[in-house]
């Protein structure tokens, strides 16, 4: 347990990096930030090679989105399965599948025949290895930590890596490009994949209860749908996640045209823009995982969204790259604060047996909605530009965190007993008794 006493203040790198105490979790940082760095180098290369393929901003919403309407469709079964199966063993077989994914768009790119419908095809195969893997990577998470009280710097730690990840990967992904074409990237990131299976295989891990697995699919389908749905604050912050991925998260789905259009750069723009990206959300990483308690995130939940709305629209409006490079740090950072943020408050409410379910709703909701993000996007900026599109989306996000923020003293009311309930950390009970939620927890 940590030393709390006002004598021993926990402050420095030592305390933002607590989680990795734990050794599973050192393993599963370590492979799965190499794993990152090639996922995002894919993500950029596959943008880049559709819109060189295409001149489509269309298509660049097709192939997004089929690689997320699995997620969408088949979220809330996956959930039940992850709650039922051993969720260490899931996450070796979908980093496999994964893999396997990666050196085929690989060899078909390298070999110089790959075409948008093969992109589509694999991108399908992809969304439906996330379906499952996302409620399984995040309910895994608590497995990994011995001590609750760690678990929102786990949280925490884990935007860190992506979003680490999201600022190495694209700017690597940006010279690759630019001298060997996108191939090289894809087949990066299927060797990277070994590094989070090796890492996954080292864990010792101990069993967990899985009483509930007798139980039908349908029945433990409609349990989690309750719980998640009729308890006020979760399905508050679902929306509010479900929102931001609809109207906000399209604006990297449309970042190519930013990069050669708009901003009249090439693949090293495109590195340049999202590593920007990957920066300021790094950031707002570090700044979750600085925080001692979870108290006071609704507000920096609403916050956060505000200002990503607000980076969206600036961006939009910019014409010249180095103030585009700004305004995204300044994006990036309220869009990482924003998932983390939500990520945490779903996870330390949740009851354990009902954490597949829950995190699958907000895999739906995050990753499930975005397709429909994507085509809408894509339509909108091929009728009235992506500047267009992105500035109606940043609106709608900043009016969204005004009414969620509108609502928090009520949910604050219901999220309280359950958190002196199950004494998630210390401080919290006292903590949450303050009406503003500010209450100094640190010197107090």
């Amino acid at each position: 347990m940590q030393d709390n006493s006002p004598g021993k203040p926990q402050k420095g790198l030592k305390f933002i990096l607590r989680a990795l105490r734990h050794r599973n979790y050192r393993l599963f940082f370590g492979g799965q930030g190499i794993s990152l760095i090639g996922t995002w180098m894919t993500r950029v290369a596959t943008g880049w090679l559709v819109y060189r393929l295409t001149k489509s901003a269309f298509l660049l919403g097709i192939v997004s989105f089929s690689g997320q309407i699995p997620t969408f469709i088949l979220a809330p079964i996956a959930g039940v399965l992850v709650d039922r199966w051993n969720r260490h063993r899931v996450l070796v077989v979908t980093q496999v599948l994964a893999m396997v994914q990666s050196f085929a768009m690989a060899t078909l790119a390298l070999s110089g025949v790959i075409q948008v419908w093969h992109i589509v095809a694999l991108n399908l195969f992809q969304g439906l290895i996330n379906t499952v893997d996302m409620p399984a990577r995040q309910s895994f998470l608590i497995e990994m930590i011995e001590e609750k009280e760690d678990l929102s710097n786990a949280i925490a730690l884990n935007s860190s890596m992506f979003n680490g990840a999201r600022l190495i990967g694209p700017s690597i992904a940006g010279i690759l490009i630019a001298w060997t074409g996108e191939g090289i990237c894809f087949l990066a990131d299927g060797i990277s994949y070994i590094a989070v299976i090796i890492a996954l295989l080292a864990m010792t891990i101990k069993p967990r209860d899985l009483t509930t697995q007798h139980r039908k699919v349908l029945h433990g389908l409609k349990e989690g749908f309750n719980y998640a749905f009729g308890f006020m604050p979760i399905r508050a912050i679902l929306f509010m996640i479900a929102l931001v991925s609809l109207v906000g998260f399209p604006y990297l789905i449309l970042m190519p045209i930013f990069a050669k259009d708009i901003l009249h750069g090439g693949p090293h723009t495109m590195g340049f823009l999202m590593g920007a990206t990957g920066l300021g959300a790094l950031c707002g990483a570090l700044f979750l995982a600085s925080r001692k308690s979870v108290v006071g995130l609704g507000r920096i939940l609403a916050l956060s969204t505000t200002i990503f709305g607000i980076g969206i629209i600036l961006f939009s409006l910019s014409r010249n790259l180095w103030l585009s490079l700004p305004l995204l740090l300044f994006t990036g950072f309220g869009m990482m604060v924003q998932m983390a943020c939500a990520n945490t408050l779903i996870q330390t409410m949740v009851e354990d047996d009902k954490r597949g379910r829950v995190m699958s709703f907000y895999s739906m909701a995050f990753m499930g909605v975005a397709p429909f993000g994507s085509l809408l996007a894509g339509t909108l900026a091929s009728r009235i530009g992506a500047p267009a599109t992105n500035i109606i989306g940043g609106a709608i996000c900043i009016v969204g965190a005004a009414i969620f923020a509108r609502n928090l003293p009520a949910l604050r009311k219901l999220v309280h007993p359950i958190y002196v309930r199950m004494g998630i950390i210390p401080e919290i009970a006292s903590g949450l008794q303050s009406e503003s939620g500010l209450t100094n927890l640190e010197g107090e």
